[in-house]
């Protein structure tokens, strides 16, 4: 696709829309609009402009103008994702909903509020908290995130085991579409099989199907009562072969249950400066139960720690306040950090299998691991299936041999990966990081259709062209 440069005469229509200091052109200040969270030295695409709209009526007013001239626009929310999804591609227009950051509604006779794409996840939560409520599909990064690029990506996190990912908890949009129409899908509803489910075909479409402006999101009962227990293993296998055990042989499910092996608890545990005693321990397991009533949550967590203990549990830790809690969950969100002091240089993957095919999987790792002599250390979601294996660069190679491993060693991964099963994205997306690998995990009468949905939304391939798959 040939698309149009943004000219004068653009930039003019564009200020008149949102305003002169709401369109940035200066290249220090849109540089960093050029890149997410994925390498930028290898991934990082310069927009020609950066719009930031405060409203649905300019969101569509930028994007008819954009639709009539050809010109690409990469829906941007906080940057924080590790697919590539906001990553300008083709040059053109970043808009970003930094400034969309107003609740519209709080509707708590419903359970529901109501609220623009801008909104920091973290913020929701915070203002929930003393209405007792929350909001149960955020992700991991959610002192970040903005609830737009959650929905856009469906971003999974540490609770999904229990409550799941954040398309369960959205019952409304508006969304401006590439043609520059406005449509309103769900609502206040809780139950509505009215026609197609679009708005489910929206939500992780990755910001390709259009742009939500406005979401209308379910709230539950904040859990008066949480507990976390960090369990040692002496190894990474006995560690996820437990995993099915905790609810299969309790009946108990826990709202998360987080895997990490020796690598990510040392490089986690010595960054942090944390004593916890990892030392003699291969593999770790932080599994968190909550609810309602602290006697049932004390039960649950006793019952589970008996299956880990008969399962070849080393230690069960239990954190029961708040304090210890943030403390042993601190060792799971800083392994990604830990490792970027190891080496700045990695790719950080989101594979997913069933949860019973995870033991096969990480003896497949370790392999490829000493196979391409580099480190690969493996946590995430084990509860759910979704585990982060980073391939981390080995300093003593060069970039140009990294480059080579990185594609050599990504493809085995995900061949084991699709063997057990699985596939290569269970909440991070595709974006452009993962295009190439696409085809191979879906079918290809799936795909032709993906192409034709693509078409129809967007028929001049405006919204956030080069993402997922190529339609040229």
């Amino acid at each position: 696709m040939k698309y149009n440069p943004v000219t004068e005469e653009i930039l003019v229509e564009l200020k008149e829309i949102v305003g002169g200091k709401n369109v940035l052109t200066d290249r220090d200040k849109i540089e960093a609009y050029s890149h997410d969270e994925t390498p930028k030295e290898k991934y990082a695409k310069m927009p020609e402009v950066v719009v930031k709209p405060s409203s649905t009526a300019e969101v569509q007013s930028i994007v008819k103008l954009a639709n009539r001239e050809l010109i690409p626009v990469t829906p941007r929310g906080a940057g924080s994702g590790l697919s590539g999804g906001a990553i300008p591609d083709y040059g053109g227009i970043v808009l970003s909903v930094e400034n969309m950051d107003k609740v519209i509604e709080y509707d708590f006779d419903n359970m529901m509020m109501v609220l623009q794409g801008g909104v920091i996840t973290n913020n929701v939560q915070e203002d929930l908290a003393e209405e007792g409520l929350f909001f149960a599909g955020y992700p991991m990064s959610l002192e970040s995130c903005f609830i737009g690029g959650n929905i856009a990506e469906n971003a999974g996190g540490g609770k999904a085991v229990k409550y799941g990912v954040t398309g369960r908890y959205v019952m409304g949009m508006e969304v401006v579409l590439p043609t520059g129409e406005v449509m309103r899908l769900g609502g206040k509803r809780v139950k509505d099989v009215t026609g197609y489910d679009l708005k489910r075909l929206l939500i992780g479409s990755e910001g390709t199907l259009g742009i939500v402006t406005e979401a209308t999101i379910k709230l539950l009962p904040k859990p008066t009562k949480e507990v976390a227990l960090l369990v040692l293993f002496e190894d990474a296998e006995t560690a996820i072969a437990t995993v099915p055990k905790i609810m299969t042989e309790t009946g108990i499910i826990p709202t998360g249950i987080e895997f990490m092996d020796r690598r990510s608890v040392q490089a986690s545990c010595e960054y942090l400066n944390e004593h916890l005693p990892y030392q003699n321990c291969g593999a770790m397991l932080l599994i968190e139960v909550d609810g309602a009533e602290e006697e049932q949550v004390e039960n649950d967590y006793f019952k589970i720690g008996e299956v880990c203990e008969k399962n070849g549990a080393q230690e069960v830790y239990v954190a029961d306040n708040h304090t210890t809690r943030e403390r042993v969950w601190d060792v799971r969100r800083n392994i990604a950090e830990a490792f970027m002091v190891i080496s700045p240089e990695q790719s950080l993957e989101d594979i997913v299998v069933p949860i019973a095919s995870i033991p096969d999987l990480i003896p497949e790792l370790d392999r490829l691991s000493e196979k391409y002599d580099i480190q690969i250390p493996c946590y995430g979601h084990a509860g759910d299936g979704n585990l982060h294996a980073t391939l981390v660069k080995n300093p003593e190679h060069s970039m140009e041999k990294w480059y080579q491993i990185e594609d050599e060693c990504l493809k085995e991964m995900y061949e084991v990966t699709y063997r057990l099963g699985g596939t290569i994205s269970g909440e991070h997306g595709i974006g452009s990081k993962r295009k190439k690998y696409f085809p191979e995990a879906v079918s290809a009468v799936e795909l032709e259709l993906m192409k034709k949905i693509k078409k129809i939304f967007d028929p001049n391939n405006i919204m956030n062209p080069g993402k997922i798959f190529d339609l040229e």
